[in-house]
């Protein structure tokens, strides 16, 4: 997987320093030629390296067995890729019969590189990740999604509220504030608008490194279009506040 994604971001990174075109998809978010490109040179791995597993990708839809099978963002972060900002990142999750049990994130552009396998902790580059010890709201840093995408769902009050009751809120989005909470250098973090391959190694990092990670209604999985993810110290109350 560590293979696959170094070639998806190889791609991907060629694209980014020499230029590319930009369309936009059904569903208004952009798209372009290096993320296509990626994904077949993530799949191209893995179909040597790991023959007989299925594949959900976002760019080239599903293909063979689901039991097994990889789930692929080649380039999570498309609108910072198309500004020329470093962060984005290819994302690969392994989910075995509905589980993910295993995930890597790699940042092209700054070479930085997440691997998770489930029971066996979540790194960064060769270092352990712990999530954040603190327990109180208060003192609590919220990562969110971009305020427009939040402001657009039922759960915007709820957000204002969770925004009132903690220290600070940063809009950093896309997979790096899942990073963030696993890190330990933020405590709760949340999207509206997501589909399984911005979710599933993102889930298993923020697990693995010691946190929680459901839906804004509790739910646990990957498919849900929403994401909440906490130190686990503070989820119950985080969602608490969002509901009312």
């Amino acid at each position: 997987m560590v293979a696959a994604a170094r070639a998806g971001g190889a791609v991907a990174l060629d694209h980014y320093q020499r230029g590319f075109e930009v369309s936009i998809k059904a569903d208004a978010s952009p798209v372009t030629e290096a993320d296509r490109g990626a994904e077949h040179a993530i799949i191209d791995v893995l179909r040597q390296r790991a023959p007989g597993y299925g594949f959900l990708g976002e760019e080239l839809g599903e293909s063979g067995p689901r039991e097994r099978r990889f789930i692929i963002d080649p380039i999570d972060g498309t609108r910072n890729f198309i500004r020329r900002i470093p962060s984005w990142a290819v994302l690969l999750g392994l989910e075995e019969h509905g589980v993910v049990t295993a995930g890597v994130v790699f940042q092209p552009a700054t070479g930085a590189l997440h691997t998770a396998r489930r029971g066996g902790g979540a790194w960064r580059d060769g270092a352990r990740l712990r999530v954040s010890p603190v327990d109180e709201l208060a003192r609590a840093l919220v990562v969110h999604a971009s305020v427009n995408f939040v402001r657009r769902t039922p759960y915007w009050e709820g957000f204002l509220r969770l925004a009132d009751r903690t220290e600070v809120q940063r809009g950093f989005g896309d997979f790096s504030a899942y990073l963030l909470v696993a890190e330990g250098k933020g405590e709760i973090a949340l999207s509206t608008t997501v589909k399984a391959w911005d979710v599933a190694p993102l889930k298993l990092m923020v697990e693995e490194a010691g946190g929680r990670m459901t839906d804004l209604d509790g739910g646990d999985g990957i498919y849900s279009s929403t994401v909440f993810a906490t130190n686990g110290r503070l989820h119950d109350a985080a969602l608490a506040l969002i509901h009312g």
